[in-house]
């Protein structure tokens, strides 16, 4: 009789087999697809989309440039509670499994024959990183064999901790965001550390479905993802009762944060971008990781920027009132509640938004934030700004509004608010500082435009840049591509050439009207100065800090036009681009502030021609330096026989050229070469360039920019500028420690209007800028080079004066060009290397 098994032995046996084919299945499958499957050990060295960066010379970012925001993160760096957020919602059993989840394979498996789809995935944050890195996100069977092939290398090769920082650095979480970092920073504003528990459960919730649990564009789906993850953190025992209910009652504060500089300079941003592009390449300068440090100082710049805006809103509110932006019908609106009556409650908090919608279309350009007026009062007005905060508007702030008629003329001077504004207008409101006090101010989008550029005259190092009101605004770099006619900025470099052919400050030229006929202009030409007055036989020196038309024409005349466009040239201004006739001698030149103020630089160093910079050093994401700014050396009396000592190393980055890999040029282990230093020969005389000093101080002490004596300094000189019918403005002006070029005018020229000449439209913003650029700087003169005297002369003749002329004054002249005496009069005497400038000079 043959005995029958019992029917669980079967059962055992087909389980075992099973087992084992699996097992075979499972083994042939990892030997056939292993081979086919990139190495996992590729992980070890993985680089990251990482965008480029732009710094300060002290550190604070003023740009961001790539596709990807990504700042990637050392597992450490990761708050434990956000790590134990991402587990409870992707993986719980993370630091469990060697890399698969065979209950999360056993649910993908049933559903594929249930859905003949994986729905739910069952991946492991290690199959993820095999997916994100190395396969494409198409749900297919192979494709999950092979994650599971390549988890398991992974997890052969790479720490837990190693494989959680991958997965947190490369995972995708809305709006351009990589990376837990750069997820906190896009939707709080603020580091991943600096964030609660509701917050990091949040970002924990979007590696799944960044778009349907986007808190901006989904924010109903993503609290709920918010929530559920929270209630599995407790599940799991990440968190207690008490964190839970505190953490699910917490609301949705989120909103999109752009990158966010924290130094206003994206016109310089802008200028290292293209730099950078041309020296590695798009692909490398926007995904490398590339940071670069420029010269500005974020002080200098942060005032700089300041008082170029102030200078414009000054000069926009003394031509008028040009109306609101728009005026909105705001009779059918529940009345919006006093700020001390809005509350949380979802009432007053939805009355709120029903306002500050209305401002949405409208965005905050430079310091003018767009705001609602609405209700005025006899004289002042309340303002709802697009934050939801109500604001005051006394009159003191709201009377300049005089209604604009023309650029030379204002309407009547107001009496009440309703003159100006009304409820119901969309206006811009700025924000100033009185005695220590904030105010909020009626402005207005200024229709001129302004651009300021300042340098270190020792170096040709770029200290500030504004290009103008703002870069979002407008994105024309005025600072380095506006080229506007100088007008009297122009006389310093014509006056130096006058000396260099042997004329003094005291030599007399006539102001007085004069013709020029010539037979290819219609009518004869008859220049003229600022007024009608003429001065008659005047000295160089007063000439020019009265900046007088005729004289500078005349000097033009004698010295000769060739001569005088070397010199210029010698200045390093763009001669090529010059009318070669007399009009040069007014202004006619067209020249950026950035020119102008590399030309003023030879004045405030002494007579040496440095070229602009604005990059010190570019590192990589991992701290090498692949370029470094050579030292300038200014050649006095004159340059070093040897160079820089060398430091050896493996490489060398040629500055000049692109960079195939950034990544790739330095190692870890190499040092960058100090470059050769670039020796700057002297371009101009010092004698010459002393004198011109010298008299340049006169302007800013007794002439057109009087004004500068405000500051309290003597070491400072410059010249104003101004073209016909003041379409353009300008004063340029240094100490030696600072060079400053500003312009003021419109894109398209035309008139800034009557009586807006560089003393009033440019220098007041030069003077601001000054005021906090010199802070702590001592005040520094030129030394006076050898070959230099004084005499006394008769202002009159600009001769030698004679015994007891009560007219006399002492001048400065080089070396054998001092005048001779009127006839019959004993000589004077001369003084050589006189060290201190005479205090009635000035």
């Amino acid at each position: 009789m043959q005995l029958r098994r019992p029917w669980w032995r079967w059962l055992l046996l087909a389980a075992t087999l099973s087992v084992a084919g699996t097992i075979m299945v499972l083994n042939a499958a990892y030997l056939y697809l292993a081979p086919q499957l990139p190495p996992a050990s590729q992980l070890s060295d993985v680089s990251f989309q990482i965008p480029l960066r732009v710094y300060s010379a002290d550190g604070l970012l003023i740009g961001e440039f790539g596709d990807k925001r990504r700042t990637p993160l050392k597992y450490e760096q990761l708050p434990p509670m956000f790590v134990k957020a991402v587990l409870a919602a992707e993986d719980d059993r993370f630091f469990e499994h060697g890399g698969v989840d065979v209950r999360g394979l056993l649910r993908a498996f049933a559903e594929l024959l249930r859905y003949r789809e994986i729905r739910s995935g069952g991946s492991t944050i290690t199959m993820q990183v095999a997916r994100n890195f190395f396969l494409d996100r198409e749900q297919k069977f192979l494709r999950k064999f092979n994650e599971i092939v390549l988890s398991l290398e992974i997890e052969s090769v790479l720490s837990k901790e190693q494989i959680f920082e991958l997965y947190m650095n490369k995972i995708f979480l809305g709006h351009r965001a990589y990376g837990a970092e750069a997820a906190a920073q896009v939707y709080y504003g603020k580091s991943i550390s600096e964030l609660d528990l509701p917050q990091w459960a949040m970002i924990a919730g979007l590696p799944k479905a960044p778009s349907a649990y986007n808190p901006i564009t989904n924010p109903d789906r993503a609290l709920s993802r918010r929530n559920w993850i929270l209630r599995r953190m407790h599940k799991v025992g990440f968190i207690d009762k008490e964190q839970l209910d505190i953490a699910r009652a917490a609301p949705v504060d989120v909103r999109y944060h752009g990158p966010a500089p924290e130094l206003d300079a994206s016109y310089l941003a802008e200028m290292v971008r293209r730099e950078v592009v041309a020296r590695f390449g798009a692909e490398n300068a926007y995904t490398s990781g590339l940071r670069v440090y420029t010269t500005l100082e974020g002080p200098r710049q942060a005032a700089a920027v300041h008082a170029l805006r102030s200078g414009l809103h000054e000069y926009d509110e003394r031509h008028g009132w040009r109306g609101a932006e728009a005026s909105l019908d705001i009779g059918e609106l529940d009345p919006l509640p006093e700020p001390e009556l809005v509350t949380d409650n979802d009432e007053s908090i939805a009355l709120l938004h029903q306002w500050t919608a209305l401002l949405r279309p409208f965005n905050p350009i430079a310091d003018l934030q767009p705001a609602l007026i609405i209700s005025t009062g006899e004289q002042d007005a309340k303002a709802l700004l697009a934050n939801g905060q109500q604001v005051t508007l006394s009159w003191e702030n709201i009377q300049w509004a005089r209604r604009y008629i023309d650029v030379d003329t204002v309407g009547a001077e107001l009496t009440r608010t309703t003159d100006a504004i009304k409820a119901g207008d969309v206006v811009r409101l700025r924000e100033i500082i009185i005695e220590g006090n904030s105010q909020w101010r009626l402005a207005q989008i200024p229709a001129a435009q302004s651009a300021l550029v300042a340098l270190d005259p020792k170096t040709g190092a770029v200290r500030s840049l504004a290009g103008g009101f703002s870069f979002n605004q407008s994105n024309f770099n005025r600072a380095l591509q506006g080229q506007r006619q100088a007008g009297s900025a122009l006389k310093p470099f014509i006056y130096t050439a006058g000396l260099s052919k042997g004329l003094t400050p005291a030599s007399l030229i006539n102001d007085a009207p004069i013709v020029f006929e010539d037979s290819a202009l219609e009518t004869a030409w008859r220049p003229t100065g600022a007024s009608s007055r003429f001065y008659g036989p005047t000295r160089l020196r007063e000439a020019l800090y009265r900046s007088l038309n005729l004289v500078s024409i005349r000097l033009l005349q004698q010295t000769g036009i060739s001569n005088t466009v070397a010199t210029l040239k010698e200045f390093g201004l763009p001669t090529e681009r010059f009318q070669r006739d007399l009009s040069l001698a007014l202004g006619s030149a067209a020249l950026t502030p950035m020119e102008m103020a590399t030309g003023y630089s030879v004045f405030a160093n002494g007579g040496f021609r440095v070229e602009p910079w604005f990059m010190q050093r570019i590192d990589d994401n991992q701290n090498n330096t692949l370029w470094l700014a050579p030292e300038i050396v200014l050649c006095d009396p004159e340059c070093p026989t040897e160079s820089a000592e060398q430091t050896e190393v493996a490489d060398t980055v040629e500055p000049e050229l692109p960079i195939a890999n950034p990544k790739e040029v330095v190692s870890e282990q190499s040092v960058l070469p100090t470059p050769e230093p670039i020796e700057v020969q002297r371009a101009v005389d010092a004698r010459y360039v002393w004198l011109m000093d010298s008299m340049l101080k006169d302007v800013v002490r007794r002439g057109t920019a009087y004004r500068v004596s405000q500051l309290g300094r003597r070491d400072l000189a410059g010249k104003t500028g101004t073209t016909n019918d003041q379409v353009d403005a300008w004063f340029v002006g240094y100490s030696p420690a600072l060079v400053a070029a500003v312009w003021v005018g419109f894109d398209e020229p035309t008139s800034l209007g009557r009586g807006e000449y560089g003393g009033r439209a440019a220098l007041p913003i030069w003077m601001e800028y000054m005021t906090n650029a010199l802070q702590g700087v001592e005040e520094q003169q030129l030394p006076q080079p050898a070959g230099i005297v004084t005499a006394r002369i008769n202002t009159s003749s600009g001769k030698l004066a004679r015994p007891g002329d009560a007219d006399a004054i002492f001048e400065y002249f080089i070396e054998g060009t001092v005048p001779e005496q009127d006839s019959n009069s004993p000589s004077e005497s001369i003084h050589d290397d006189v060290q201190d400038e005479p205090e009635h000079l000035f």
